[in-house]
Order: C-alpha cells, then structure tokens, then sequence
C-alpha cells in the first residue's frame, strides 16, 4: 500500500538530505517513489513559492503568505500527490501542513484553529501517514542556513520567531502518534542511522 512520508524542521535541520535517504532506503525495499517538496513542486506551486520567498518591494501580509502557502499545497496535493498515491507510488515530501502551523502560526502568530479550517476547507482529511521532525535548535539552525548561501525572505526573520516555530512543531510532534522526532543536532551520519531506525520500528505500519 502507498503511503505518503513527510520530513519536517527548522531551516538547517537537513530536511533535503534526509529525504533523499528515505527515497533511497523505500527505493532499495521495491517501491515506487516520488520526491515533492513544498512550497512547490509542480509549475504553478514552484511560481507561489518565488512569491513566499522572494523579497519583494511591497510588503507581503502574513494573510497573504499563508494563503499562498495552501494555494500551491492544494496545487501540489491535487496534481501530484494524490494521483502518485492512487498510481501506489510512495510519496516522500519536504514539508507539508505542520509547517503553515508552525511558521504562520507559531512564527507568525496566526490563529491555529483558522488555519486548521483552511486545511479542511481545501484539503479536507488529507494527512501524511508518517511525519519525521528533525529537531533543531534555531541557532544551530541558522547558522547551518547561513552557510549554505543567501537566505531567502522567512529566513531573514528573527531568532525570536524560529524559537516560537520550533515550540509549535514541538507541541505537534509531542501530541501526534505517527510521527518520528530526530534530534537534527547531530552529525549527518547519526541523523541518518536515527531516521532509518526510526523507520525501521514502523514497517508495521507503513505497510
């Protein structure tokens, strides 16, 4: 049965390199996978993440960015996921729903439950059957982003606002059972055991 995996985390944490050790390790099971990452992952989706995080010469409001967000989700959701799914393709994607909650409304302060009603308004029930967290202090985070080259607009917030999305992904992470939290703080090596590992315990439930 295909199943829909989604890797979550701060800027920094190694959200891209972990996905594409989960894609290689269902890869090396026999499955059928399709990457995704968010906001993007089909043409249209790909425009509205340049609006999200681009800098631009008139502000973007924290209403508009969140419903950009859902925009190019239920684009990728739509058009991509779900036909991948239906096809009994595995889906492996770089973010997903947590990270509205988390950023616009941890970050941003938007109210959880109007955000809850958008998903369900657009989306419905739609929900990832595994969510990998990798944990990360902003800090340490940021500092790895910073490396990585010049960082896009959300990025350029302050510590302050990554410490209140790292607290909401937290309470998530803690309440939801299906999801696995790695500590993103160590090596690349020991993140990449963790995870494996992590997945290795749940094979009974991803089927």
């Amino acid at each position: 049965m295909s199943q829909f995996i989604v890797i979550e985390g701060l800027e920094g944490a190694g959200k891209s390199t972990v996905q594409r050790h989960v894609c290689n390790w269902l890869m090396a099971k026999g499955h059928t996978v399709v990457s995704t990452r968010e906001p993007g992952g089909t043409p249209l989706a790909e425009k509205m993440r340049h609006l999200v995080k681009e800098v631009h010469e008139e502000p973007l409001t924290m209403e508009a960015e969140l419903l950009l967000m859902y925009a190019a989700r239920v684009q990728l959701v739509k058009n991509k996921i779900q036909p991948a799914l239906a096809a009994g393709h595995w889906v492996v994607g770089d973010r997903h729903d947590w990270s509205s909650l988390a950023y616009q409304g941890g970050g941003r302060g938007i109210d959880l439950s109007l955000i809850r009603q958008i998903k369900t308004a657009v989306l419905g029930d739609f929900a990832p059957d595994l969510i990998v967290y990798l944990d990360i202090d902003p800090t340490l985070g940021l500092a790895r982003a910073v490396q990585r080259g010049e960082l896009d607009r959300i990025e350029q917030e302050q510590l302050s606002f990554f410490e209140r999305t790292r607290a909401t992904y937290l309470t998530l992470a803690q309440q939801h059972p299906a999801c696995e939290i790695i500590d993103a703080s160590q090596s690349a090596a020991q993140v990449k055991a963790a995870v494996l590992a992590g997945l290795e315990r749940r094979l009974c439930t991803l089927g």
